[in-house]
């Protein structure tokens, strides 16, 4: 493949300009929220919309580790 047919990720849109942010959070959200908040030693809170789970996602996943790749997965 070359350069020009690569794939480019899709640029990320802050979740408070979606669309349908409004709406209630999915099921894989629900599910990975909970998780996290396990984890996390938080409480879950079912009531997030979509746009407010994303943000409590990423949230999370700093504070327990999840989804961020290891420092040297870049070298590889």
């Amino acid at each position: 493949m070359s350069a020009e047919q690569a794939v480019k990720p899709n640029p990320e849109k802050d979740p408070s300009d979606w669309t349908t942010g409004d709406e209630p959070m999915t099921g894989p959200q629900a599910s990975y929220l909970k998780t996290l908040c396990h984890e996390a030693k938080v409480d879950f809170d079912e009531r997030l919309t979509k746009a407010q789970a994303s943000q409590k996602i990423d949230e999370l996943q700093k504070i327990t580790g999840r989804g961020i790749p290891p420092a040297n997965a870049a070298a590889r």
